[in-house]
């Protein structure tokens, strides 16, 4: 199964995922050499400057900057430690100018001890955070793990491929869903984004993949599994929000059947590189603000093929903007996607989606692509590898 992935590695069920992290004490190799150093080079300079001006100027208390700066950066021991060391300083300083002959030199003294006694106590309560938070992010990898159970690799006649990346603020994960199911009527997929995020998100994703995994087994055609997801989203979904959906059911002998729940058109590329993106013949309202079962979306055929492939997304994919502004060019980039191997062909397409943005994601992407098993070998590459167990 894939695992916790970076933005360059293997795409996988997870990738992108919060992992919790410890406070800044523990954490392996510590804050940056520079950050370590900060508080020493400012009281090396202080002292410096101190020598070269003079007692006049009066820059004895500055050497609170030291363990100041240390309480920003570092662990309570830290801060302690910076601390001393610029009482020290300040000692010294303060005999060498003679300052502790009048009152000068001990309110300097006051103001380094008060500003370590508050570097050290801001210290332990931002550590005390981090680890809530930290334990906040395990929680929330873990419902996130529950939520989207690992795909089949390959599911009837199709290989299976999927990617996921969390733009993750805090520990507020996503509602991005998706599942596949090798049922008797032929391979059913969903993908689906719930609108907004937290737990709220997740408990109606949570809801709306229940249903489809029961009803995809259940129901006999599409529209009865659309059905089923209507009523679950009309208990679950509450207030202003709502699902975007894709269902699709796919068979070797008719190709694909669609039912369109306001959300992204899936991307076909066919075995000779054409391009088309299947709409609806009516559009339909997402799931949670229908109003009966007039609002059911029309079920529309899409011919898929031997060597065809579609590919399933989220809106966090085609909304991903570069630092000019400008959306990624999906059709543009599904040459990414004629790689032999399935899961190398999405991840190239995710690490292009990466770069393009040239930072984190501000939406989760999720992508389901669907690979029929019989693929011809590609012009100008080899020839699909033996699948060895999938």
């Amino acid at each position: 199964m894939p695992h916790e992935a970076g933005p360059l590695e293997r795409p996988g069920l997870y990738e992108g995922l919060p992992t919790a992290t410890a406070p800044a004490d523990t954490v392996a190799g510590g804050p940056p050499a520079a950050l370590v150093s900060l508080p020493y080079v400012v009281m090396g300079v202080v002292v410096v400057a101190d020598i070269a001006a003079g007692s006049s100027v009066g820059l004895l208390p500055m050497t609170a900057l030291g363990p100041a700066f240390a309480g920003l950066t570092g662990g309570w021991r830290r801060a302690a430690l910076v601390g001393l060391v610029a009482v020290a300083v300040c000692c010294g300083l303060g005999i060498y100018d003679g300052l502790f002959e009048e009152r000068r030199g001990f309110t300097a003294l006051a103001s380094v001890v008060g500003v370590t006694v508050a570097a050290v106590i801001a210290a332990v309560a931002r550590q005390r955070r981090e680890a809530e938070l930290a334990s906040v992010r395990s929680i929330a990898e873990v419902a996130q793990r529950v939520l989207l159970r690992p795909v089949p690799r390959s599911a009837g006649h199709l290989r299976v491929a999927v990617s996921y990346t969390s733009a993750v603020a805090e520990a507020r994960i996503g509602g991005d869903l998706y599942e596949v199911v090798a049922s008797p009527a032929g391979v059913r997929v969903i993908i689906g984004d719930v609108q907004g995020k937290g737990l709220a998100a997740v408990e109606i994703a949570a809801a709306i993949l229940g249903a489809f995994r029961e009803a995809a087994y259940d129901e006999p055609d599409l529209r009865g599994v659309g059905e089923r997801l209507q009523r679950t989203a009309e208990r679950s979904v509450g207030g202003e929000k709502f699902v975007t959906a894709l269902i699709a059911e796919i068979r070797p002998d008719t190709g694909a059947t669609v039912m369109n729940y306001g959300h992204p058109a899936p991307m076909l590329v066919t075995a000779d590189g054409d391009v088309s993106f299947p709409e609806p013949p009516e559009y339909s309202v997402p799931l949670g603000l229908g109003t009966g079962p007039t609002d059911t979306p029309v079920a529309f055929p899409v011919r898929m093929e031997p060597g065809d492939q579609m590919l399933l997304y989220t809106d966090g994919v085609t909304e991903t903007r570069n630092t000019a502004g400008e959306f990624y060019p999906l059709e543009k980039n599904a040459h990414l996607l004629r790689t032999p191997d399935p899961d190398l062909a999405l991840e190239a397409l995710r690490v292009d989606l990466v770069q393009h943005s040239g930072e984190p994601l501000h939406d989760d992407a999720a992508m389901l692509l669907l690979r029929h098993r019989n693929r011809p070998g590609l012009i100008g590459q080899q020839a699909v590898r033996p699948e060895q167990g999938r």
